[in-house]
């Protein structure tokens, strides 16, 4: 049994990058996991795809399974891997599955709004 914990992120949820807003949504959810930041993932259909380039990058995660990266690219800069997704994700953990989480960093926002 997988100590992940996932449910409905309260609120309504953004990502900012490069003065652009990427994603705004009230349906966003909230991964929390032992030992790592609780992680909001945003629905693709909240998220300015636009704005994301499939990575060559990838991950495995024991608990999540295999994981595809995206850069954000923003009028000054792109930001290599920033975002990532578990396409398939295992078993315990399939709400994710057609969400996309950011990573947080000097250049990238994510908030409660």
């Amino acid at each position: 049994m997988s100590d992940i914990t996932i449910r409905k992120a309260d609120g309504l949820w953004s990502v900012r990058a490069g003065g652009a807003v990427l994603a705004e949504s009230r349906n966003a959810l909230q991964l929390s996991e032992p030992g790592y930041p609780d992680i909001i993932y945003f629905p693709r259909d909240d998220i300015a795809m636009a704005f994301l380039d499939p990575s060559d990058h990838g991950s495995h995660c024991p608990k999540k399974g295999d994981a595809t990266y995206y850069s954000i690219v923003t009028k000054s800069q792109t930001l290599e891997n920033a975002a990532w997704s578990y396409e398939a994700p295992l078993a315990g953990v399939e709400e994710i599955g057609g969400h996309i989480a950011f990573h947080a960093t000097d250049f990238v926002t994510i908030e409660q709004i």
